[in-house]
């Protein structure tokens, strides 16, 4: 089979759809390498260094007026190219394909990762909501099939588009395999002396905006009284200030703010933390949670949404809004030694449901339906 894909958040997005993409297209290589892989993705040296492989060719706009513009070259010029190529699918792997995909006679499959924009509609400017929701629903209807990373993703793309349910398959998505690992010694240490990370802290992975919800945690800490670190690891956004604002208003002590970690080192950060604490109000997934299940850490997360398709029957949950009920939570993780160990064994084993080989063998199961 000759497969194309959507690359451009692979090779130039660092966080979320681009390690999605990555990840994708390097676990169908590893698993699937009879067939052929053709990344499509705009001119000009990628952000992000990325190793492909033999199985895979990139391949970037040919005419003058598409390297011109890469825009319209990926939402209305690319069909062109793929017929050229000989392409059996093509995967959009960032929630879109061209608009004239369908007229092609291509056949596709979209992945689609929230809609956010549409279930908190406050969070997002009025005219990138439109941009979205043009391009979303366009995509979902045109589409041959469509991949939701997680259950309550396909919830929305049906509420929202009124897509029949059956055109949709849930796939999760994976966490980098540098989080299945165990750290060295040695590189545990130096990482450790690097960032000065105490010998038990509590964690934060993620940016630190309102949806995320960090302020919660730091309310938790201030009514539990207790004395023990926390390290927030992510970019800052302007709710940052709300949240300093209120760690200097109570005199809060103990918490460290860390902007940016290399992917190498995030596993050291996991797997010496005591608790993984993710309250986040709404995602479509929740990939820090898999990567702390991978790390045997014990795991609090909301209650309601993705969340438990993520966690698991083992994770603690809570009501997002509550520091009452996550102060009740740290507590019962750090006091029973018992109930801690459940939490990560059990975690454990279920993350074994988003191994690289599952989730390859459940996206090549998509691709199968279409071609």
């Amino acid at each position: 089979m000759r497969i194309g894909f959507d690359a451009k958040r692979a090779f130039f997005n660092s966080s979320g759809l681009g390690n999605y993409s990555r990840d994708t297209i390097s676990i169908l290589i590893s698993n699937f390498s009879e067939h052929n892989y053709f990344l499509y993705s705009p001119p000009g040296p990628p952000a992000i260094k990325y190793e492909t492989g033999s199985s895979a060719s990139i391949c970037e706009p040919m005419s003058f007026i598409a390297r011109k513009f890469p825009s319209l070259w990926r939402s209305f010029m690319l069909p062109g190219q793929l017929k050229a190529d000989r392409i059996d699918l093509f995967h959009g792997l960032s929630n879109e394909i061209p608009f004239n995909m369908k007229s092609s006679g291509i056949k596709s499959v979209v992945t689609v990762h929230d809609l956010i924009f549409l279930r908190f509609p406050e969070w997002y400017p009025f005219i990138d909501r439109k941009i979205y929701e043009i391009k979303f629903r366009k995509s979902c209807r045109d589409a041959d099939r469509i991949i939701a990373i997680s259950k309550q993703t396909k919830d929305d793309i049906v509420e929202f588009f009124g897509i029949d349910p059956d055109k949709i398959d849930v796939v999760y998505q994976g966490c980098n395999p540098a989080f299945q690992g165990k750290e060295i010694p040695e590189q545990i240490e130096q990482i450790r002396k690097k960032y000065t990370l105490p010998d038990v802290y509590l964690l934060y992975v993620g940016t630190v905006e309102k949806r995320k919800n960090l302020l919660t945690i730091i309310k938790a800490l201030k009514l539990s009284n207790l004395d023990i670190p926390l390290v927030v690891v992510g970019r800052h956004t302007p709710y940052a200030r709300q949240v300093n604002n209120y760690i200097r208003d109570n005199d809060l002590k103990n918490i460290r703010f860390i902007k940016h970690v290399d992917n190498y080192e995030l596993p050291v950060f996991y797997q010496n933390a005591k608790i993984f604490i993710y309250p986040s109000i709404f995602e479509g997934f929740g990939i820090p949670i898999q990567e702390a299940l991978f790390s045997k850490v014990p795991v609090i997360t909301t209650k309601t949404g993705c969340f438990p398709e993520a966690g698991g029957p083992a994770s603690v949950y809570i009501d997002p809004e509550n520091a009452e009920d996550l102060a009740e939570a740290i507590l019962k993780l750090l006091k029973s030694t018992p109930f801690r160990e459940k939490v990560i064994s059990e975690g454990y084993a279920y993350a074994q449901n988003f191994t690289r080989a599952k989730i390859a063998e459940n996206l090549m199961g998509v691709y199968n339906k279409i071609v």
